[in-house]
């Protein structure tokens, strides 16, 4: 996710705002910033965030929206590089994730904790924020439609694989892989995780 703040330039005030607090996070690891620190990033006034946003909340809830966005835009863009229907576009999508989580820490909790539940209870940010998660359940439709595997149960595979992700983006991103499996690559797990569950789903049939 780029961060980097431009100048601000005239009438692109909300969206300098936003990358300015991204930035902040991104440096500080975490939301520990004011509006006026966010009003100084972007070159502005102090005064010229509320022309946009009505508070802190509002402006961090934009930022996770941002955040929501950039993963669901690169998820698509992996995706599109793999064979239709294989079991490595799954992967990718899955090695994406992870990347984006151990690329960006801070948003790991912003993103998927109270700040992120909270953001994406407008309907558009909603959308955006499952973006990733819809590119994943096609993905898994298509793998389905070319194995013998229910394609009823979609959803169900889907998060269970997203799980398989975000599980282990978590514990990498914490050093918990390392600490246990020192010589380990988070992504080799990952890709032989779910080439074990879909090899497991394909025999269960």
């Amino acid at each position: 996710m780029s961060t980097r703040s431009p100048a601000y330039h005239h009438g692109d005030l909300r969206n300098a705002l936003i990358l300015a607090a991204a930035e902040l996070i991104e440096e500080r690891g975490g939301a520990d910033f004011a509006m006026v620190d966010a009003a100084r990033r972007a070159g502005v006034s102090s005064a010229a965030p509320y022309r946009h946003f009505s508070d802190k909340t509002a402006l961090l809830d934009a930022v996770i929206d941002f955040a929501f966005f950039t993963l669901g835009e690169q998820v698509a863009a992996v995706v599109q590089t793999e064979p239709h229907g294989s079991a490595e576009a799954i992967i990718a999508i899955g090695k994406a994730y992870i990347r984006f989580v151990c690329e960006h820490p801070p948003f790991y909790g912003l993103m998927w904790g109270d700040a992120g539940i909270r953001a994406i209870r407008e309907k558009e940010s909603d959308e955006r924020s499952a973006a990733g998660f819809y590119v994943l359940m096609t993905a898994v439709e298509n793998w389905c439609a070319q194995n013998p595997v229910d394609e009823d149960n979609v959803l169900q595979l889907s998060i269970k694989l997203w799980s398989m992700a975000h599980g282990l983006a978590g514990i990498a991103l914490y050093g918990h892989v390392e600490r246990f499996l020192p010589e380990a690559d988070v992504f080799s797990l990952l890709e032989s995780s779910t080439h074990t569950f879909l090899e497991g789903l394909r025999k269960r049939q």
